[in-house]
């Protein structure tokens, strides 16, 4: 293939904090301290050293670095960039199955995307380059690395980030890992005064907890053994608890919470025909009682998730979907929504942008999300400072084309006039905190006339520009003359 050896060791990077799939699984509920983990190809130690310290159970083994260590099952096996540095194609598939064998829960996969090497200079080998240093780099398209994963271990991976993939050996949790995932959001509750409910709160706080996400009242299996205890020797059982419960809340707050808890049950089913729908004897115990609650029967639940999944396909639809949400910035081409209020836009959206993330996976430091209806793109754009700064600018951005299965990414980071935000307070849920002071902001840059030229704005040199033409500045969430 070379004449040259190709310069494996030198792949091994250090790090001072935790890798993505690492912290990824970890964020995603899948990787906790009570599992076992194995680093399969762990280079130089880093994410084994910073577990331990953590109080996780992990070891790792490298070919290089650790090479005398045992192979050994576990619950959660991490290969980590290691596929993208093996130019041999019947090796690096032996290496994923290796790894797959090992992996009594969950495989976590990662590998470098294409917008990884865009300028890394070298020379072509095979399906990869050898770099400058003499290593060699296999770069992947997103669908292009969970179509080989799928051929090889002939078990379908789930997007959990860009470049990193879950593949789970038991179904159950893979659907569980899907329902994670979908936005929820709940009214703020009033309680009345009773002075038995006031005398009891916390023993029925988690009675109220399970009722506001399910949507009913719980069976008591739902309910942890000295919850269920505790509700008893107070109120004699559950089913008076939820009457108390009732009470002191008003009906319309839930029908709007069966309304909301619909609207989830309806998403994920609609976004599980991307993971081979699982029956109903597949699904969560709890899963499927809500859905049995709430629609009756499954089928239903499946009919009218495939007809909102089948909407989404409709770019009129979307049009319409998008120009009627009461949440969100709307542009002539998108609607421009925060993270924190994807739960509160209409659910033919969400499934829009649900397919994106069936694709791409979360992505990591994202808060803002655009979903455009001139076209069939979701974009994940990252404004780190966005609480902060009364007009952040744009860092990043993820780029979701479902017409052509693609994720792409854009990088503002050493721009000189990279775009930039105004009227924050539209972004946001109507329950935010911020948006009162955001919209105060807002109309003061109003009256000033900062907006009476939109086409000037929306990069940072024009907005500084159109500053300093109004002889104005902002502190903090404050306009200043002069």
């Amino acid at each position: 293939m070379t004449d040259t050896p190709i310069a494996r060791h030198k792949t091994a990077l250090s790090r001072t904090g935790l890798s993505r799939p690492i912290s990824t699984a970890i964020a995603d509920g899948l990787l906790g301290q009570d599992n076992t983990v194995f680093d399969y190809g762990c280079g130089k130690g880093d994410d084994i050293r910073h577990l331990l310290a953590l109080g996780y159970a992990i070891e790792g083994w490298d070919p290089v670095h650790r090479p005398n260590v045992d192979r050994r099952a576990a619950e959660v096996v991490n290969l980590g960039y290691v596929l993208n540095v093996i130019e041999s194609k019947k090796e690096r598939a032996q290496t994923l199955q290796s790894a797959w064998a090992l992996a009594t829960g969950l495989l976590v996969v990662s590998a470098r995307l294409t917008w990884d090497g865009r300028n890394l200079g070298g020379r072509p080998l095979g399906d990869g380059v050898i770099t400058r240093t003499g290593t060699f780099q296999k770069f992947y398209e997103q669908t292009e690395l969970a179509d080989w994963i799928e051929q090889t271990l002939d078990v379908k991976p789930y997007a959990a980030a860009p470049g990193v993939f879950y593949v789970f050996r038991d179904k159950a949790a893979a659907h569980r890992f899907t329902a994670s995932r979908i936005y929820t959001y709940r009214p703020r509750i009033t309680i009345d005064p009773h002075v038995l409910y006031e005398g009891n709160q916390k023993t029925l706080a988690p009675l109220l907890s399970f009722m506001q996400a399910h949507a009913r009242p719980p069976r008591p299996v739902e309910l942890q053994r000295e919850e269920l205890l505790r509700i008893q020797d107070v109120l004699g059982s559950v089913g008076r608890a939820e009457r108390l419960i009732r009470q002191v809340t008003s009906d319309s707050y839930w029908e709007q919470v069966v309304l909301r808890r619909r609207a989830e049950l309806l998403i994920y089913v609609a976004l599980s025909r991307f993971g081979r729908r699982p029956s109903f004897s597949q699904l969560d115990r709890v899963l499927g009682a809500d859905i049995r609650m709430l629609f009756g029967a499954y089928r239903e639940a499946c009919l009218q998730g495939d007809r909102l999944l089948l909407a989404c396909g409709n770019q009129a639809k979307l049009f319409m979907s998008a120009r009627s949400s009461k949440i969100g910035k709307q542009t002539p081409t998108a609607l421009y929504v925060h993270h924190s209020a994807m739960a509160q836009i209409p659910p033919i959206l969400q499934v829009y942008e649900g397919c994106a993330r069936v694709l791409a996976g979360t992505v990591e430091h994202a808060n803002m999300i655009k979903l455009s209806v001139a076209e069939p793109k979701v974009s994940y754009l990252s404004y780190p400072d966005f609480d902060r700064v009364p007009h952040p600018t744009l860092q990043s951005a993820v780029t979701v084309n479902l017409r052509n299965l693609t994720v792409d990414f854009r990088d503002y980071r050493t721009s000189e006039n990279p775009p930039l935000l105004h009227r924050k307070e539209e972004f946001l849920g109507p329950d935010d905190t911020n948006r009162t002071r955001y919209a105060r902001l807002t109309r003061s840059e109003m009256k000033a006339g900062l907006y009476d030229h939109p086409e000037c704005i929306g990069t940072l040199k024009g907005w500084m520009e159109t500053l300093e033409a109004a002889h104005v500045k902002i502190q903090g969430h404050r306009l200043i003359r002069g």
